[in-house]
């Protein structure tokens, strides 16, 4: 599933790769060689097989602790009402799981990605809030659905063929997170470098 999704995923990668060269490279101008190149090939369209590889990490990381936490929904909440237990699983799901899981997504792939505590921080500032804020238009739906028709040792599975969207929305969330992140560095720098050079030359006046 998460290879799945990691290949749609490149494919909207690769259409983007023109553009963020050209705009990395505008900015980048006067920087240390080495660190153009590391910058051109993160921008560079086009299959990354380590990017592969980090989808498949983190799917072989949450898939056992989903499955368990699918099985504690089936067996807690369990009211009289169908229509009240069904209400308060969903309500637990997007309560607990998916801020958790939303989380964990976006902190592993940045981490593995060679980015800092601060850039992986600052990433999930911006990544986070929107993507929660955009799973109670799905989510809901989906796990209401599950939870009604699909038998539980099949709800991994039934899921699990919904992430493979889902979750090549949250790569390319933290891959425009990462872009934000990095373009606020550059600034900064650039604005650092300004300040300097204007200090220098009072200094020489």
């Amino acid at each position: 599933m998460a290879l799945l999704g990691d290949l749609h995923n490149h494919t909207h990668a690769s259409k983007r790769g023109d553009h963020n060269n050209a705009v990395k490279n505008k900015s980048t101008e006067g920087s240390q060689s080495g660190k153009e190149n590391a910058d051109v090939g993160i921008s560079r369209g086009g299959y990354d097989p380590w990017r592969t590889l980090r989808h498949l990490t983190v799917g072989a990381g949450s898939s056992i602790p989903a499955y368990n936490w699918f099985m504690f929904l089936h067996n807690n909440f369990n009211f009289a009402s169908k229509f009240l237990s069904i209400l308060t699983k969903v309500s637990v799901q997007q309560a607990v799981f998916t801020p958790i899981f939303n989380t964990y997504f976006f902190s592993v792939h940045s981490l593995l990605s060679g980015a800092t505590l601060d850039e992986t921080w600052e990433r999930l500032k911006k990544a986070l809030p929107v993507s929660i804020t955009n799973s109670v238009k799905l989510w809901p739906a989906v796990t209401a659905f599950s939870l009604m028709y699909v038998p539980p040792h099949f709800w991994n599975i039934f899921t699990g063929c919904i992430a493979v969207g889902w979750q090549t929305y949250l790569s390319w969330l933290n891959q425009k997170a990462a872009q934000e992140v990095e373009a606020a560095e550059l600034v900064t720098a650039e604005m650092s470098k300004v300040g300097l050079d204007s200090q220098a030359g009072a200094i020489k006046a």
